[in-house]
């Protein structure tokens, strides 16, 4: 599998926004049409796109739906795949989002508390379409929206969601995110190493030298966000190292 660089779309109060650390109230960016984006990404050579609800993951409701659906529809017609995550806390919700052309739900939260709904979810839809979200922080799995510190390593979730069938695990190092300061791939490469399934990376990236070590860990991809938005790099900068690269 090629290795991706993957712009993030994330959306709060319907726009486009970029926190630090998740962190409510500390947006870096902030623009008003994440439809727009999302096409802008594309056009310029985006073969995935990352799509996160932030008001799902934080409350739990999924307000930015109407947006996403909006955003697959005008998106998939151009050959892009389509990943999305943020607030889906239930079998219906990933449902509903795999029905409208979503290629992959992204699960947190729900995964953690329930993670019986990965194996219904991937018996249903296939594992290729089912990812959970390992966010780590002081080397610990959180949840809801990064509020909350499971009991967990990334390495104990990584492998008990491959059983259960997961088909790839997104990873974020949210010690690094949206500090725009680089990256620690070491963390990254342990859960590569763990499991069988390809790793997304996520969190931190600040330069090109940033995702050629991520890429380096063996990670499938990685997604970025406040450095494509603060303009450190571009997507098609992002492209040429990687493929420069192989």
């Amino acid at each position: 599998m090629d290795f991706e660089v993957i712009p993030a779309v994330d959306m709060k109060d319907g726009k486009c926004v970029q926190l630090v650390q998740g962190v409510p109230g500390s947006e870096l960016v902030s623009i008003d049409d994440p439809v727009s984006v999302a096409l802008d990404w594309v056009a310029q050579g985006a073969r995935t796109l990352h799509l996160i609800d932030l008001d799902g993951a934080i409350e739990g409701i999924r307000s930015n739906a109407p947006i996403i659906e909006k955003i697959v529809r005008k998106c998939k017609p151009r050959g892009v795949s389509i990943q999305v995550g943020g607030g889906i806390r239930s079998f219906e919700n990933a449902a509903a989002l795999l029905d409208i052309g979503v290629d992959r739900v992204i699960l947190s939260t729900a995964a953690i508390q329930d993670p019986e709904l990965v194996r219904k979810l991937a018996d249903s839809f296939g594992s290729e379409h089912i990812n959970v979200a390992l966010d780590a922080k002081n080397g610990k799995v959180s949840i809801k929206g990064w509020t909350e510190e499971s009991q967990f390593t990334p390495v104990e979730m990584g492998t008990k969601f491959e059983t259960l069938g997961a088909g790839s695990i997104l990873f974020t190092n949210i010690d690094s995110e949206g500090l725009m300061q680089g990256v620690d791939p070491e963390p990254t490469h342990r859960l590569v190493e763990s499991v069988g399934i390809p790793v997304i990376a996520s969190g931190g990236v600040t330069t090109l030298e940033d995702i050629l070590a991520l890429k380096n860990t063996g990670a499938v991809g990685v997604v970025v966000g406040s450095a494509l938005y603060t303009n450190r790099f571009t997507l098609a900068e992002a492209i040429n190292i990687i493929m420069n690269d192989s």
